[in-house]
């Protein structure tokens, strides 16, 4: 009897063993039904031959196989290569390649109607002399199989439209074409600027679709029917059959590592599938991650540089305010010069913006009788106001409960203090000091999804809003061509902590966030409150001078042999009672690996000790760069016998680190 190994999607670690019945002649890829206990399951038949570990007696049947396009080759062999890469089984990456699918298969010819295909000689945006040469060199670098290419330049410079040339060159040679962007509510103005060069919208792909339209999108996908996609990280693991170029927009972003289920970053599982599809890779910033320069500078990547704003438009004067010396009133959170600088704009009919990367009203309530601090009943975090929906929110598990009368702790009524601002605080200063201005804020809980985000874009470029108020929802993608004040309410947020990259993210978010102002004739302003103007990421956006900082935090890594310079991989225990988290880490510190260029951190504490009601401790494996900390971390979780009340997450290449 013919047996073929069968990877389910769950987190098993090898395939199964089925028998092929008389009339099924099923190949590596193909799609099938099979039993498992008493369900029946959609698996994918496996590379290999079966192991013949199960008795014939014992050995179930295929039951069906799909009548749908097989798992490419490419497909499969990237599947086992980000589960090798992230430590996780080949399963739990099979169920996000097959988690947009739901059965039965549709009928092809209901495809086609639903993804017009676009026409890469449409008449688009016409290109400057500048945009058509880097789209001329684009083209060129793409033009030979794999390789990636980074294509940064200032805000404003027309980045989009040179990758665009870039999609209509794969369509050309009849290949399809994937861009990631890292917040879906960015395609608002993107699927304009699409529709514009081809004629059509592309296929989408992120979380707020319906079950039967990812259905739809995933079987296009599958069938060849859907030629272009733009979507979040997950689109990565669609079944495209000839994947002839993917695009990873603003390649420096955080969104694009996934924290939960298998941890990855997407930007590096692009460039790794971009190599299985011998495609080409273009990574798209203003502001390019440390990691991607590295490459550039050691020859792994290419690299286009688009250095001047579109159609003449001029860069933002940026200036910082010293709080120390210009500090807002009393309970008050703007500044004299920035409410200044504010009335003098809205005054002349232009748009402002205000920046504060918090969400809410305040992060944190005390009492202001006894001190007391509401904090999560399920992590190691406080409570955040909501006033608007007068509730405390967890921002890390989501508890949610009404905002009390009276202090839980002593019992004193209206003593409860809001404590620092948030986005809706900001909202409500601005409205008591510009009455007649029109509002609008623009938050991930405010812009609930792509139509919300596509229903603000039009309110604003419609000048329907006077001061936009907004977290780094605001920061990137965005073309308003009104808006020529930008003004950051705390330029110092991000730069507390211990996370190694507070530094480059700080100075990539506020880059990104300046340049929002003076897009189009009128010339911006950017003006960045903050307690410490000396400091070099402060110095670094006055100045402009992206490379020299760059080179000043490659400067800070390389000795110690920090990442880019050296890898890291984090471990993180964490059991529902302190104790078993406690020996759990401890027996793993006992094991650690050691050796010429390993080094082990920790066990420690996590930053978030206790989140979603688990108790969590880290330690951190930091290796030279030219050894892959896979092999020693496979040996040194099979060195320890944990119980199953303990959960150990791996985390290869981590940017948090709480």
């Amino acid at each position: 009897m013919r047996r073929v190994p069968v990877l389910l999607p769950y987190p098993f670690a090898a395939p199964f063993e089925y028998a092929v019945p008389e009339g099924l002649d099923p190949g590596p890829g193909d799609l099938v039904q099979v039993p498992l206990g008493r369900r029946e399951v959609l698996g994918a038949i496996w590379e290999g031959p079966a192991g013949k570990t199960i008795a014939e007696k014992r050995l179930r049947p295929l039951l069906a196989r799909l009548p749908l396009p097989p798992l490419p080759l490419e497909m499969r062999r990237f599947i086992d290569w980000v589960a090798a890469y992230t430590l996780a089984s080949p399963g739990e990456v099979l169920a996000m390649a097959l988690r947009g699918y739901r059965r039965p298969p549709l009928r092809a010819r209901t495809l086609a109607p639903a993804f017009s295909r676009p026409d890469p000689d449409h008449s688009g945006a016409v290109l400057s002399p500048v945009q058509a040469a880097a789209a001329e060199r684009l083209a060129a670098e793409c033009s030979g199989g794999f390789s990636v290419t980074l294509l940064d330049g200032v805000t404003g410079a027309g980045k989009t439209e040179v990758y665009l040339e870039a999609i209509a060159a794969a369509l050309r040679s009849g290949r399809q074409a994937l861009v990631l962007l890292p917040e879906i509510a960015l395609s608002a103005q993107w699927l304009e600027r699409f529709e514009r060069r081809f004629g059509t919208a592309p296929a989408l792909w992120h979380s707020d679709l319906t079950p039967r339209t990812r259905r739809v999108t995933w079987q296009a996908v599958a069938e060849g029917a859907a030629t272009v996609v733009v979507g979040a990280r997950s689109a990565l693991f669609l079944p495209f059959p000839d994947l002839g170029l993917i695009v990873v927009d603003e390649e420096h972003e955080a969104a694009f590592k996934q924290e939960e289920g298998v941890i990855y970053h997407a930007r590096d599982m692009a460039v790794v599938r971009a190599q299985f599809a011998e495609a080409p890779a273009v990574l798209v910033s203003a502001t390019p991650s440390l990691e991607t320069l590295v490459n550039v500078e050691r020859g792994r990547y290419g690299r286009i540089r688009l250095p001047e704003r579109h159609g003449g438009a001029r860069l933002p004067a940026l200036a910082a305010i010293d709080l120390r010396r210009t500090p807002p009133e009393r309970s008050r959170f703007l500044s004299p010069p920035l409410l200044e600088a504010l009335a003098e704009t809205l005054e002349r009919g232009e748009q402002a913006m205000l920046f504060l990367n918090r969400r809410g009203y305040a992060p944190l309530t005390l009492c202001r009788a006894c001190g007391h601090r509401l904090q999560c009943p399920n992590c190691s975090a406080w409570l955040v106001e909501h006033r608007a929906s007068r509730t405390l929110q967890c921002h890390h598990c989501g508890h949610t409960s009404p905002l009390p009368q009276a202090c839980p702790a002593c019992g004193a009524e209206a003593t409860l203090a809001p404590i620092g601002p948030g986005v809706e605080r900001i909202m409500e200063e601005a409205a008591s000091c510009f009455p007649e201005a029109r509002l609008l804020t623009m938050a991930s809980d405010t812009l609930t999804g792509p139509d919300a985000a596509t229903e603000a874009a039009r309110a604003i470029t419609a000048r329907e809003v006077d001061l936009l108020i907004g977290t780094q929802i605001v920061a990137k993608g965005w073309h308003f061509p009104h808006l020529t004040l930008v003004g950051v309410v705390d330029a110092d947020l991000g730069l507390t902590g211990g996370d190694l990259r507070a530094g480059e993210r700080t100075f990539q978010l506020l880059h990104q966030v300046a340049g929002r102002a003076g897009r189009a004739e009128a010339p911006g302003r950017v003006l960045i409150q903050t307690f410490a103007p000396e400091h070099p990421v402060m110095q670094a956006l006055v100045s402009g001078d992206l490379d020299a900082f760059m080179a000043s935090e490659a400067d800070v890594r390389r000795p110690g042999g920090w990442p880019p310079f050296g890898r890291l991989a984090a471990m993180i225990v964490s059991a529902g009672e302190a104790e078993a988290a406690d020996h759990a880490a401890a027996s793993l510190g006992r094991a650690a690996p050691s050796g010429k260029g390993i080094t082990v951190l920790g066990p420690a504490p996590a930053p978030l000790s206790l989140l979603r009601g688990r108790h969590r401790r880290r330690l951190l494996l930091k290796t030279a760069r030219g050894i892959a900390p896979q092999d020693l971390l496979r040996a040194w979780l099979g060195r320890v016998k944990l119980p199953r009340k303990v959960e150990v997450r791996v985390d290869i290449d981590p940017i948090s680190f709480l």
